[in-house]
């Protein structure tokens, strides 16, 4: 990593103790890593993690959502990109990098997803939403090339700073789930297209965050 990293890796923690540390492990050297504690049961353990591993912990002492949560870290970062990354998720080598270069590629992007696999290495692409016309959706599977998408998965979102605080980050009256489509289409229609990127590779363990 450069002297002055790009990125800033955002992780809402709730009980997650169990699956930080491979998170963790999984971040470039110099990567600024914002966790932000919702009210967890293990918070003394996991402050001392944080401690030990060098990154930065906010508490929150109550529990008011994930997308609370992820404006509560944005607001600890300087960088020009934001990466929203599930607790139970884990950068691939070069992921991080190749989602920088992304931007650097595609301008006119708000976001970025990389590709997803679940533990089994088996593809997840969020090819739908509740909040978009039947007509908009997607085949599943991952595309075989870089691509102009409707809607991004929050597991590991990839955002220019300043387009999330055009929009006003996450909507805070959606306490789970259906928030990241909420602001995938807010960032589509107000600062640019959403985009899947091939070659950043990103695990998730879905449901163990």
């Amino acid at each position: 990593m450069s002297s002055s990293p790009r990125t800033t890796v955002i992780s809402v923690c709730y009980n997650s103790l169990a699956v930080l540390p491979t998170m963790l492990d999984s971040m470039p050297r110099g990567t600024p890593v914002v966790l932000v504690d919702n009210a967890s049961a293990d918070h003394a353990a996991l402050a001392q993690l944080a401690a030990e591993r060098r990154v930065h912990l906010v508490r929150s002492e109550v529990n008011r959502g994930f997308g609370v949560g992820c404006n509560r870290g944005a607001q600890e970062a300087t960088t020009e990109f934001l990466l929203f990354l599930n607790p139970d998720a884990a950068l691939q080598p070069g992921a991080l990098e190749a989602l920088e270069a992304a931007m650097d590629r595609y301008p006119q992007a708000s976001a970025l997803n990389p590709r997803l696999m679940d533990g089994d290495g088996k593809p997840y692409f969020k090819h739908r939403s509740v909040l978009l016309a039947r007509s908009a959706w997607m085949k599943r599977g991952w595309p075989d090339r870089d691509c102009v998408v409707p809607v991004l998965s929050g597991a590991a979102l990839f955002v220019r700073r300043d387009a999330f605080a055009a929009v006003g980050g996450f909507d805070p009256a959606i306490f789970l789930y259906h928030e990241d489509d909420d602001l995938s289409l807010r960032l589509a229609r107000e600062c640019g297209p959403l985009m899947f990127i091939r070659d950043a590779e990103v695990r998730h363990l879905e449901g163990h965050s």
